[in-house]
């Protein structure tokens, strides 16, 4: 799936400011992960137990 097919959002946490964001998009495969400042830039691909895990290792208080 090319980049521009995929439905891509950035996190609620995001500031209006457009600095040091990421935007991710969901297939049924993998959670695609970009910089939002240069999305010319590659993407990065990661299963959905992994990123699971992420969020909650980066969540937890």
């Amino acid at each position: 799936m090319s980049t521009t097919e995929l439905a891509w959002f950035k996190s609620s946490y995001s500031g209006t400011q457009g600095d040091d964001c990421v935007e991710v998009a969901v297939t049924e495969q993998t959670v695609c992960v970009r910089d939002s400042k240069d999305v010319t830039r590659p993407r990065f691909d990661v299963g959905h137990e992994v990123w699971s895990r992420f969020v909650g290792f980066v969540t937890e208080d």
